[in-house]
């Protein structure tokens, strides 16, 4: 058995396989992204108030046992419109992702499934859309649906089309680079000498690997995605009042930030939490692919190991 390129390297181990180990990941990672789906999951659940119900006899409330987190400038539950806004980012995510996902895979497995003509048309598409900032192109989609020929859309389904329209083409980049990567693979081969159809070769052989790499990508893309749908909100393109969303909540409370900082600190630590966790969750599911340091013990029994190795098979080549 040939050992792998990395393992040749002093000090160095290579990874044992593409599979994600979720056992290695640190809990401090996973712990934030966690809370923010389990939260907007049940958050009909979670919530003691309505979010959207305003009470004038409880304006800019501090925390109390009927209002866990204090109440806004207009009386509104801080802890129910935070938990609100969970759930609001987290369907608005989950439609955009499996959206660009799949737009994504798709284009991007027919460039480079079929070639020729086809994948220049759709590599120049690809490029054009990567031309730009995923956020720009959002922000000016935004600025087409906002006319009146998009009003039978509401401004959450606008502002999820325009961000599922801004975010394919990474998917679509590297799903063309991991078929065309797969076709030179000689079991391609072998399965088109045994009569396997084109569907079957792509379906059986290749978009596992294709949806390996994406699922990987898009777990670090949700913090972004999540930002962007804040920031949509907080420049009033995204989510409308009074629908609880994080970043339309900093808007809100940014004129009272002097006198009511908790307006403002609570949802944007909320945002901070869940984007941050995100991004290190998708680097560490990268690290997992990166040839590690081996340390004391481990490092001794592998040299240990590649000496009792070689010595059998000197032993052996004397025998012959």
């Amino acid at each position: 058995m040939t050992s792998s390129p990395c393992s040749s390297i002093r000090g160095f181990a290579a990874p044992g396989g593409s599979d994600i180990q979720f056992s290695k990941l640190p809990w401090l990672v996973l712990t934030p992204a966690l809370v923010f789906v389990f939260v907007g999951v049940f958050a009909p659940f979670l919530m003691t108030h309505d979010p959207a119900a305003q009470d004038y006899t409880a304006i800019l409330k501090s925390p109390s046992l009927s209002h866990w987190l204090g109440t806004d400038y207009l009386g509104r539950d801080l802890w129910s419109r935070i938990v609100g806004g969970a759930r609001t980012s987290l369907v608005a995510m989950a439609f955009v992702l499996v959206a660009a996902l799949v737009i994504g895979v798709v284009i991007g497995s027919i460039a480079g499934y079929v070639g020729g003509l086809v994948e220049t048309i759709l590599i120049s598409l690809i490029d054009i859309a990567l031309a730009l900032p995923s956020l720009v192109i959002a922000l000016a989609l935004m600025g087409v649906f906002l006319g009146e020929n998009f009003d039978w859309l509401s401004d959450y389904w606008k502002m999820v089309l325009a961000l599922t329209l801004a975010w394919w083409a990474n998917y679509a980049r590297m799903s063309r680079a991991v078929v065309i990567a797969e076709l030179q693979q000689p079991y391609i081969e072998a399965a088109r000498v045994m009569g396997a159809s084109h569907l079957w070769v792509f379906a059986r052989h290749i978009l596992p690997h294709v949806l390996g790499l994406v699922v990987v990508y898009a777990s670090a893309d949700a913090g972004a995605l999540v930002l962007a749908i804040a920031t949509l909100s907080f420049l009033g393109l995204g989510v409308a009042p009074p629908t609880p969303e994080w970043g339309q909540m900093l808007v809100d409370g940014m004129s009272y930030i002097e006198e009511y900082p908790s307006l403002v600190v609570i949802p944007g630590l909320a945002l901070t939490a869940v984007v941050v966790s995100f991004n290190l969750l998708g680097e560490a599911f990268a690290l997992q692919k990166v040839p590690r340091v081996l340390k004391g013990r481990l490092l001794r029994r592998k040299r240990a190991a590649r000496k009792e190795e070689d010595l059998a098979r000197t032993k052996a080549e004397s025998q012959a």
